[in-house]
C-alpha cells in the first residue's frame, strides 16, 4: 500500500481537498491557459516551417513523411514513464522543467542541414513535448476541477490560439525573410518568460492521509479507455495530417505561392481555436456524446470538400470545417478519461494519449507514402474515413452523456 498518487488528487473536488494555491481560480485558469498557449506557439513555429525544410533539403513527399515519423517516435519513447514522472514530481514541477526544454528543443531544429539531422532533432522535440504535454493536461484536469466548470476545452482552445498565433508569426517572418534560427529563439525566449511569470500560479496538492492499492508502472488501457483512445487516434490522425501537410497541400494542390501557403494551416487553426472556446456552450447544448458524433460528421464533410473541390475558396472552407470538427474531440476525451474514478488522472490521460499518439506516428508518414504513389490530394481523402469511424465508436460508449 502507498499514498494516493498526485494525479488521484486531481480527481478530488476542490471543496473536499483544497489545492496549495495562493491564486484565485480565475488566475489559475489564466496561468494554465498561458502554458497551453505557449506550447501551441512552439509547435506551430515548427509546423509552419515544414515547407521550408522540404524545399531547402530537396525532399520528396515520401522522404518528408519518413522524417515526420521522428517527432511522434520521440513522443512514444516517453509515453511509458511520463505519467510516472508527473506522479512523482507533480505536474507543477514537471511543467517548470519541461516547458523550457521544449522551447529550447525547438531552436535545435533550425540547426539541421540534412534529413537525418532534422529527424534526430525532431525526436528530441517529441520527447520534451510529450513530457510537457502529460504534465500540462494533468494540470488542466486539476484546473478544471478547481474552477468548478468544464473548462478543459478552453485550455485546448488556448493551445489552438497559440498555434494560430505561431502560424501568423511565421507567415510574417517568412515574408520579412528573417532566419529560422532567429525566429525560433524569439519564440523560445517568450516561452521562457511565460514559465518565469506564470508557473508560480499553477496548482499543487498535499499528499492525503488516505491510501490506495499500489498500481503498476504501466497498465494497458481497458474498457472505455480503449475506445476513448481510438477516438483520440482518429482525431489526432486528422490533426497530424493538417499540422504537417496542410501548408504543402495548399502549395502543391491548391497552387498557392510558397510564402502564402500557410493560409491553409491558419484557416484550419482559426476554426479549431474558435470551436474549442465554444466547447463549454456546445457541450451544454448537445451533450458530449452528441457533440462527438457531430464533430466526426463535420470532419468527413470538410475533408471531402477540400479533396473534391481543391480551389482556394472551397479548400479554405473545407479546412475550416475540419478545424471545427476536431476542436472539441481531444479535450472531451481527455476530460472524460481524466475524471475516470478507477484510474488516476495522469495515468488515464497517458493510457488514452498513448493510443492517440500512434496516429501522429503513422498518420503523417502514411500521407507522404500514399502521396508519392498517387497524389497528395487522394492521400487526404483517406483521412475522411476517420470522421465516420468516430461516429461509430462514440455510439458504442454508454458511459458518455
Amino acid at each position: 500500500m502507498e499514498e494516493r498518487t498526485q494525479e488521484q488528487e486531481f480527481l478530488i473536488k476542490p471543496e473536499d481537498k483544497p489545492p496549495l494555491a495562493q491564486s484565485s481560480p480565475k488566475q489559475v485558469r489564466l496561468a494554465i491557459s498561458a502554458f497551453y498557449f505557449m506550447q501551441g506557439v512552439c509547435f506551430a513555429s515548427w509546423a509552419s516551417r515544414i515547407p521550408t525544410f522540404k524545399a531547402s533539403m530537396g525532399l520528396n513527399d515520401a522522404e518528408l513523411g519518413s522524417i515526420l515519423f521522428a517527432l511522434p517516435a520521440g513522443q512514444i519513447i516517453t509515453m511509458f514513464f511520463s505519467a510516472k514522472l508527473t506522479t512523482h514530481f507533480g505536474s507543477k514541477k514537471m511543467l517548470r522543467a519541461t516547458a523550457p526544454l521544449y522551447a529550447i528543443a525547438l531552436t535545435f531544429l533550425a540547426l539541421a542541414n540534412t534529413g537525418w539531422q532534422l529527424a534526430a532533432f525532431l525526436v528530441l522535440f517529441g520527447i520534451t513535448g510529450n513530457l510537457c504535454n502529460i504534465a500540462l493536461n494533468t494540470q488542466g484536469v486539476a484546473g478544471e476541477n478547481y474552477y468548478g466548470k468544464p473548462i478543459m476545452s478552453s485550455f485546448h482552445g488556448a493551445w489552438s490560439i497559440g498555434n494560430l498565433t505561431g502560424a501568423l508569426i511565421a507567415l510574417g517572418l517568412v515574408n520579412l525573410k528573417l532566419g529560422m534560427y532567429t525566429h525560433f529563439w524569439i519564440i523560445a525566449c517568450i516561452s521562457l518568460t511565460n514559465v518565469l511569470f506564470n508557473s508560480k500560479k499553477l496548482l499543487s496538492y498535499n499528499k492525503p492521509d488516505t491510501v490506495v492499492e499500489k498500481t503498476k508502472f504501466f497498465t494497458m488501457p481497458q474498457g472505455i479507455l480503449v475506445l476513448l483512445g481510438v477516438i483520440a487516434f482518429c482525431s489526432m490522425a486528422t490533426e497530424g495530417t493538417m499540422f504537417d501537410w496542410s501548408a504543402i497541400y495548399f502549395e502543391d494542390v491548391v497552387k498557392l505561392p510558397h510564402n502564402k501557403a500557410i493560409i491553409g494551416y491558419a484557416s484550419f487553426m482559426f476554426m479549431m481555436a474558435s470551436g474549442r472556446f465554444m466547447g463549454v456552450f456546445l457541450i451544454g447544448k448537445f451533450g458530449r456524446k452528441n457533440l462527438l458524433q457531430i464533430s466526426g460528421a463535420i470532419i468527413s464533410v470538410g475533408m471531402a470538400l477540400a479533396v473534391i473541390f481543391p480551389n482556394l475558396f472551397i479548400a479554405i472552407v473545407g479546412f475550416m470545417l475540419i478545424g471545427l470538427g476536431v476542436s472539441s474531440i481531444v479535450p472531451m476525451v481527455y476530460s472524460i478519461a481524466g475524471n475516470n474514478k478507477k484510474v488516476p488522472a495522469g495515468k488515464a490521460i497517458t493510457m488514452v494519449s498513448s493510443i492517440g499518439y500512434f496516429a501522429f506516428l503513422f498518420g503523417p508518414p502514411l500521407i507522404g507514402y500514399v502521396s508519392q504513389l498517387s497524389s497528395l490530394r487522394y492521400s487526404f481523402g483517406i483521412i475522411s474515413v476517420f470522421g465516420m469511424l468516430i461516429i461509430f465508436l462514440v455510439a458504442k460508449i454508454k458511459e458518455i452523456n
